[in-house]
């Protein structure tokens, strides 16, 4: 094998681990062809030993340029954050005048002037900022003059203050708990099958009522809803939601048109609205017609009553659009486009082969497209503004209720790469890799996951303005909120296009950097963070979760020992937010029952009737030592006879038992749901995932005794101390 020094110095340079140590603790060492291809995804030719070592050399070249680092993150106590660092190129080491002008977020301007030295090797001035800075977004301006020249740049100088929102803050001491649903699955009389945000509302004033804190739920980021583009964690964008869970009768201009009303007591509409409310599945291309064209007319109404006439609405509307900005217009131009393609047979092309013209949002043609159809793009910020007022109005029915914590709504990891994220911001995300994970027990031929990674580099290059626009967008109405995958802000799994995921490896992120930023939104937020750390998760993510205090994730499917046998309870941590199963594993009477194992046997996952055997004869095993667990807990428990209802009241019994801060209950254990939402690294032609609907309406299972029973049993628990 050819010695590559230089290709091997770049991947290191880049932020490619050379190697990593999987769940089994086998050392998985990176290879040189994995190397190329995601230097490749950085836009770095490494190709050759020449080329790499061109590539290390203007690397180099770069940094020794490089007068003003583009972005700081400090920790408002570090020292750092009395200070900005100069460099000055390739210049004798003689005194050079340097001039700052800092601004701060509060408006205020600063200044101070000086004469230093640089310092060998780097050539760097280190100046004192003229006053202390608090936490948040800062602009520092220097210059430097010196024979021959004059240097100047900005920076943003963002002061994190060094931990999230802490739980204690909403909660003092005491423990808590809340119902976690996959939203688009429930069902109610009056919703147009997708479950909405007023049956989100609904779900959380009915369980404060049991003394539930929050209510969790899926990303509500806006998707395709179409064929393959429906996965709430390969999204169109993370930064804006999907239309889908509007309540189109609680839109203020419902009530105030007569065609509407009209519309929607037609027999077409009434027919096609009650087939979809009927269906097992969520009919997510019939549902988006239905709703889009109520919308439509529901916009013409809003820029007649209140758009015009500049009403309190319609103030409020040009508020929102002055706030989000280009974002907002980008993506609602994406939306318009993409139609507009579509009906000329190009829609269902990734962007980078819409014509040349139409491939860069700051395109003349694009800027000229959207003039031109300003109306249409009027209607998407429209909808996005009506989305944020439901979700802020079913936040204040959980306050309202006494909810402590109100909405867990979920972020996802990425978005998808033929999406308006990445058509926005094209030099983000990287080409030719996608985000997946090594193999592991549940998958020995690793995952991918069908997304681009951002690109480290070129995000701080951006000064994380895309990092913090997504932050701002999941904390708007949120007091907690789940990180999906949360390893992902340390280092991330990029697979190379059309190889297997054994052949990935690694790339570490700009860590510090993200969870500074992640705790000062946190924190003016009122958020708490909860970080999704399941999997192969190298030791020093939890310390530092715990040192940024996030919240980790403990499920009890995963909580076993080398025997098999399941934990003990007061082996739980007690900085984690404890849950019986995830959206990509069984509830729990479909565990119980192993209709998973049935599923996997009906698509071919389980290869043959004597594989089944062996898998049932597995889950019967755990299944008694689940038993055998709830039993040494003190929990009465029958193995042979429990029903569905009895296994949910002793596992969220047992669970409530752990040191655990915070308890989140399925909606879907409560009520009594056997088949799985998700079937992970299978096509959605194999198996229809984030369609199934619940087969209970939300009131017939909250109304349900035996859900009351568990709900007032689980308040009981986590107002008394634990046991010891």
């Amino acid at each position: 094998m050819t010695d590559r020094p230089y290709l091997r110095s770049l991947a290191d340079r880049m932020g490619i681990l050379t190697s990593y140590v999987d769940i089994g603790g086998v050392e998985r060492i990176t290879g040189d062809c994995t190397r190329e291809a995601l230097l490749a995804a950085m836009r770095l030719d490494a190709s050759t030993e020449e080329a790499a070592a061109h590539a290390l050399e203007n690397l180099d070249r770069s940094r020794q340029r490089r007068f003003l680092a583009p972005v700081r993150v400090i920790s408002d106590h570090s020292e750092a954050a009395r200070q900005v660092k100069l460099t000055i190129p390739g210049h004798d080491p003689v005194p050079i005048e340097w001039h700052i002008d800092l601004h701060t977020e509060d408006g205020a301007s600063h200044s101070t002037s000086g004469r230093s030295k640089p310092l060998e090797p780097d050539h760097s001035i280190v100046v004192p900022l003229p006053v202390n800075l608090p936490p948040g977004y800062h602009t520092v301006h220097a210059t430097a003059s010196f024979f021959g020249g004059v240097l100047r740049a900005d920076q943003s100088f963002i002061v994190s203050p060094g931990r999230c929102y802490a739980l204690a803050e909403r909660l003092g001491n005491r423990r808590a708990f809340g119902v976690w649903a996959n939203l688009y699955t429930v069902r109610s009389v009056r919703n147009w099958g997708v479950g909405d945000l007023t049956d989100l509302g609904h779900l959380a004033s009915e369980t404060a009522q049991h003394g539930a804190a929050f209510v969790g739920l899926n990303p509500l980021h806006a998707t395709g809803n179409r064929g393959e583009r429906i996965g709430p964690y390969s999204p169109t964008s993370r930064i804006y939601r999907n239309p889908l869970y509007l309540d189109i009768e609680a839109i203020p201009e419902f009530s105030e048109c007569h065609e509407v009303h009209v519309l929607v007591e037609s027999p077409a509409v009434q027919e096609e609205r009650e087939r979809v409310r009927c269906s097992h599945d969520v009919e997510y291309e019939r549902v988006a017609a239905l709703k889009t064209e109520i919308l439509r007319i529901l916009h013409g109404t809003f820029l007649e009553r209140h758009e015009e006439t500049g009403s309190d609405r319609g103030r409020a509307y040009d508020e929102y659009v002055m706030t989000q900005g280009k974002p907002l217009s980008d993506f609602a131009t994406f939306c318009v486009l993409k139609t507009w393609l579509a009906e000329r047979g190009q829609g269902e092309a990734h962007w980078r082969d819409w014509p040349a013209a139409y491939r860069s949002c700051s395109s003349p043609e694009v800027k000229a497209f959207r003039d031109a159809h300003r109306r249409e793009v009027d209607f998407h910020c429209y909808v996005q503004f009506e989305l944020d007022r439901q979700l802020a109005a079913a936040t204040a029915e959980a306050r309202k209720a006494g909810m402590q914590l109100g909405l867990y709504p979920d972020l996802a990891l990425g978005s998808a790469g033929d999406g308006s994220d990445a058509w926005a911001s094209p030099d983000l995300f990287a080409e030719g890799v996608e985000v997946g994970a090594p193999p592991d027990p549940y998958s020995d031929t690793g995952q991918t996951w069908g997304i681009p990674p951002v690109d480290p580099h070129r995000l701080a290059a951006g000064r994380y303005d895309y990092w913090v626009r997504v932050l701002r967008s999941a904390m708007a109405h949120a007091g907690l909120l789940r990180i999906d995958h949360v390893m992902g802000l340390f280092r991330q799994y990029w697979v190379p296009d059309e190889k297997p995921a054994t052949d990935g490896a690694y790339v570490r992120y700009p860590a510090e950097d993200l969870l500074g930023i992640l705790a000062l939104e946190s924190q003016r937020h009122g958020t708490v963070i909860v970080g999704e750390d399941l999997g192969t998760v190298p030791p020093e993510v939890p310390e530092a979760l715990a040192k940024w205090d996030i919240l980790s994730s403990q499920v009890m499917y995963f909580e076993r020992n080398s025997d098999g046998g399941f934990r003990a309870s007061d082996s739980y941590s007690p900085r984690a937010l404890v849950t019986s199963t995830t959206h990509d594993h069984p509830p729990l009477a479909g565990f119980w029952t192993g209709r998973d194992l049935d599923i996997r046997r009906e698509i071919g996952l389980i290869g043959s009737e004597q594989e089944l055997q062996g898998a049932n004869a597995d889950r019967q095993d755990a299944r008694a030592a689940l038993a055998r667990r709830l039993l040494a807990e003190g929990l009465s428990f029958d193995l042979e006879n429990a029903s569905p209802e009895e296994l949910c009241e002793a596992v969220y019994a047992f669970l409530a038992r752990t040191p655990c801060p915070v308890l989140g209950i399925s909606l879907d254990d409560l009520a009594g749901e056997t088949k799985p939402v998700n079937l992970p690294g299978v096509t959605l032609s194999c198996y229809r995932s984030w369609s199934r609907r619940m087969r209970r309406t939300l009131d017939e299972i909250l109304a349900d005794p035996s859900v009351q029973r568990v709900l007032n049993e689980i308040r009981a628990r986590l107002d008394h101390p634990r046991p010891r």
